[in-house]
């Protein structure tokens, strides 16, 4: 069952979506080379509970932490830990914040400095499809058209798309239907209704599609270790067109400033 959201919830569901932005903001200012994951992951369960809000992810399936931090190869779902962030890594950071009764969901690869330039292109290309993902998510449309407008630019591109895990709905539960695959053929899967709130986030690879899941039965990695993208935003679906939610643009203030981070 679709759950639409009326021109209230709307409105409820900014203000997670904003803090969710903000969080991300918060990161971009502190990641350095040298930094942990998990102090990483403290500074945003500190801002996220000052501004009395729920970290959605901590404890979600019993999930340990506030943020997913994938690092390199991990595609999503990396546990934050003590390995310190390098000068060459990408650093694919995800984070959900519960408030009003709704959540927010967002995500940003960040770009250490040294990161080559396939990687950064890799990035590049990802942060591209979403935008072009995004603009087809408007009533009337299908799942297929996000999927299929993702998936024909990464593949132009020579990158190949993760096809185990999805976008999805969001809203009072972090998950909700339908699922919005990253792949897909136009004019296909779930048509797309006013007020369906959506997550759209594509994850990309430098090498296969595959994927693998370590031994703690949460970091998915690509299959062949190459590098992994993955950039997220949450979205209103109007009639003729769409609300993007949350918001990069806490992140791309911060990230002139902070010299250890390629700005793309």
């Amino acid at each position: 069952l679709m759950n639409l959201k009326s021109a209230e919830a709307l409105e409820l569901m900014k203000e997670p979506s904003r803090l969710v932005s903000q969080t991300l903001g918060q990161i971009a200012k502190e990641i350095k080379v040298g930094i942990t994951p998990l102090a990483l992951d403290k500074i945003a369960e500190t801002f996220i509970l000052d501004h009395k809000a729920i970290p959605s992810f901590k404890g979600y399936n019993g999930f340990p932490n506030t943020l997913c931090i994938s690092i390199n190869d991990v595609v999503v779902h990396g546990i934050p830990n003590n390995k310190p962030i390098e000068s060459t890594d990408i650093v694919s950071i995800d984070c959900g914040v519960f408030f009003n009764g709704f959540h927010g969901d967002c995500a940003y690869t960040f770009i250490m400095h040294d990161a080559d330039d396939a990687v950064t292109q890799l990035c590049k290309t990802t942060e591209e499809s979403l935008y072009l993902g995004i603009k087809e998510a408007k009533a009337g449309n299908r799942v297929g058209d996000i999927g299929y407008a993702i998936q024909t630019h990464c593949e132009s591109n020579g990158y190949s798309v993760v096809r185990e895990l999805v976008g999805h709905g969001v809203g009072n539960q972090l998950h909700e239907p339908p699922e919005v695959p990253n792949y897909g053929k136009a004019n296909s899967g779930v048509m797309l209704k006013a007020g369906m709130t959506i997550a759209i986030e594509p994850m990309i690879n430098l090498g296969v599609y595959q994927i693998t899941t370590d031994s703690d039965q949460w970091t998915i990695r690509t299959k062949d270790r190459k590098p992994s993208a993955h950039y997220e935003h949450t979205i209103y679906v109007g009639i003729d067109t769409q609300e993007i939610l949350t918001s990069h643009k806490y992140i791309k203030n911060e990230i002139k400033e902070n010299k250890d981070i390629k700005n793309i």
